[in-house]
């Protein structure tokens, strides 16, 4: 088949007719199988590329996709000649170096993300998208955001890179009113033409350079988040990158740049007014009043302040809602109602004076930075898969609030060696791979470097899989084996 005979893909729809079209879907997971059903059901033909052996529910997908006459080729030597494919939709784990993406190109394939599909599926009354990335936060963000949507008394979901993925969303029979979707920095690489309502980067710190290349390609693509978009980019007033990510995008005409801020806000900010979350970019006069959007104390769960990291958030998604037209009563209902995530600051147990916190979801250096600096004497667990990362600056940013550190994980000598580098004198016990039991042994560890007062801390700064199945896995065996020496 010749250039001149492929379908265009980029020409249909969700009511256009793919027959014909032959698209190549690359990975398995949630996204992946969404996308071939869907395109399945649209009427193209369909080839899933997996290099892995699917297991339990990917199993079954994998038989389901069979049964609805998808070439399902799974396994290490899994492939596809793109002679005559018109389309490929890669899932966010296949890097652009991937061989089978590379070749794609080299044939002037067309290569989308899931979620680059999903925009061009909308129909014609699609749901507005009021978007979230940043290395750190984005899951809480957008949940904070759907809390205040469904407060409003909006249909709404979060979706994307948390739960459902976004084209299961856009071709549900039951219409949302607006969706709040989080993307990584991997779905927005193969992302073009979407154009959100409203778009926040929530912070760039170096992370998945990897699968990047370096730190100016995956700002870089934190940054496509807000090209196109209509009525609100979102940045962050302490981070300088997110501030100048608006100022290179392409945006809607009339399109407004709005901050948010831990201090006082400008006009065209959210801020904090002491401990008030201030509006003064969706206002009538911004330059003289200020909306009051809630407090700090809405913000505390189980007498515990909330963070200061967790309250940016809050400011985050207060003013993508707003962009949409919600309510000051609906924010303040929907963070008033709002709780945290699993594994994200989670309050564990208290014994003699020592609070025990799980973070697992803290798996980069920026994210542990956030929680050990919303805590007071801290001793902190760390350690696990670095993902090349450098924890000098972590290190010689936190210093002065540990107790002490005990390390797991087959990374915890890059820890080590920063923390006596730049904190010689702070207690370091290293925690044995070997051990059978990893999380009582680090459990009474932390206990002999705690005194009444401190918090025992899990904010990993690396990923979890040389030990865990999962963040999840990891910050479960954490809490149980805490509890399990305090018996509570």
């Amino acid at each position: 088949m010749s250039l001149d005979d492929r379908k265009d893909p980029s020409a249909l729809g969700r009511e256009s007719s793919w027959s014909g079209v032959r698209a190549v879907v690359t990975g398995l997971g949630a996204s992946g199988y969404a996308a071939a059903d869907t395109l399945q059901h649209l009427g193209a033909d369909v080839i899933v590329v997996d290099h892995a052996i699917p297991e339990g529910r990917q199993r079954e997908q994998a038989t389901l996709l069979e049964i609805l006459g998808v070439d399902v080729r799974m396994g290490p030597d899994a492939g596809v000649t793109f002679g005559d494919v018109d389309l490929v939709v890669t899932s966010p784990g296949w890097p652009p170096s991937n061989p089978l993406l590379v070749d794609a190109a080299a044939h002037g394939v067309p290569v989308w993300g899931e979620v680059e599909l999903a925009w061009r599926l909308r129909g014609p009354d699609a749901a507005p998208w009021l978007a979230v990335t940043g290395t750190n936060g984005k899951t809480t963000t957008v949940q904070m955001l759907d809390a205040i949507l469904k407060a409003e008394g909006l249909r709404s979901d979060a979706v994307g890179n948390v739960g459902r993925p976004v084209l299961e969303a856009v071709m549900d029979p039951e219409p949302y009113d607006v969706l709040a979707v989080e993307l990584s920095s991997y779905q927005l690489h193969w992302s073009s033409s979407i154009s959100c309502q409203a778009s926040v980067v929530l912070n760039v710190e170096p992370d998945h350079l990897d699968w990047h290349g370096d730190e100016a390609a995956y700002a870089a693509a934190k940054g496509r988040i807000y090209e196109n978009t209509q009525v609100a980019c979102v940045y962050n007033v302490q981070d300088e990158v997110t501030e100048q990510l608006v100022m290179d995008a392409d945006v809607v005409e009339g399109c407004r740049a709005i901050g948010f801020t831990l201090a006082m806000p400008g006009p065209s900010m959210i801020g904090m007014v002491e401990d008030v979350i201030a509006d003064r970019a969706f206002v009538a006069d911004r330059h003289t009043s200020a909306a009051e959007l809630g407090t700090l104390a809405d913000l505390e769960r189980d007498g515990v302040p909330a963070a200061p990291h967790v309250v940016a958030d809050a400011l985050a998604a207060a003013a993508l809602a707003r962009a949409h037209g919600v309510s000051q009563r609906a924010v303040r209902e929907g963070l008033r109602g709002f709780r945290l995530d699993a594994h994200r600051m989670a309050f564990v147990t208290e014994s003699d004076g020592i609070r025990w916190i799980d973070d697992s979801k803290a798996t980069n250096v920026s994210a542990a930075r956030a929680a050990l600096r919303s805590t007071e004497n801290v001793v902190w667990v760390a350690g696990g898969l670095a993902k090349g990362a450098s924890y000098d600056d972590l290190v010689l940013d936190v210093r002065e609030r540990l107790r002490g550190v005990v390390l797991i994980g087959r990374d915890r000598g890059l820890i080590a060696e920063a923390l006596r580098r730049h904190a010689p004198d702070v207690p370091v016990i290293e925690v044995d791979n070997g051990e059978t039991d990893l999380m009582d042994a680090v459990a009474r560890t932390a206990a002999s470097l705690a005194r009444e007062g401190d918090t025992v801390l899990l904010a990993p700064a690396a990923a979890s899989m040389d030990q865990f199945r999962s963040y999840a896995h990891r910050g479960e065996a954490f809490a149980a084996a805490a509890r399990r020496l305090t018996r509570t």
